[in-house]
């Protein structure tokens, strides 16, 4: 018995170690979303707990303070991607949006100062 426990405890360690962000939503157009005043606005109500969500985006919102705190250790190679192009739009075109989000996500500047110099060498400027 004492060893079905220990050989239990290391299965669900192992699991959750392993474990990763649904890519169910990864074929989203993002373009799309970037492009849209309507979509974006809705997003941000989603995020800011200010309005419904679609699916997806409560899904951003339920795993939007983890992928901060783990560096996205649970994205996908996609979602990586996508979450730089996200970025970079907000810092250059939705600049009011991006600080609203970093002031609930992020009120201290601990991420923002972490990530800064990652950024800057991709050109974003936070």
């Amino acid at each position: 018995m004492k060893y079905f426990v220990i050989i239990l405890s290391v299965l669900i360690i192992a699991a959750a170690v392993g474990e990763k962000y649904t890519t169910k939503y990864d074929n989203v157009d993002i373009d799309s979303i970037l492009n849209s005043e309507r979509l974006i606005k809705n997003y941000m109500d989603c995020l800011m707990e200010r309005g419904p969500c679609t699916p997806e985006g409560k899904e951003l919102r339920d795993n939007l303070p983890d992928a901060l705190k783990t560096e996205c250790h649970k994205c996908s190679d996609k979602q990586k991607e996508v979450s730089k192009k996200v970025l970079r739009h907000l810092v250059k075109n939705k600049r009011k949006e991006f600080d609203e989000l970093t002031g609930k996500y992020d009120p201290e500047g601990v991420y923002k100062n972490k990530y800064k110099e990652d950024l800057a060498k991709e050109g974003i400027i936070v």
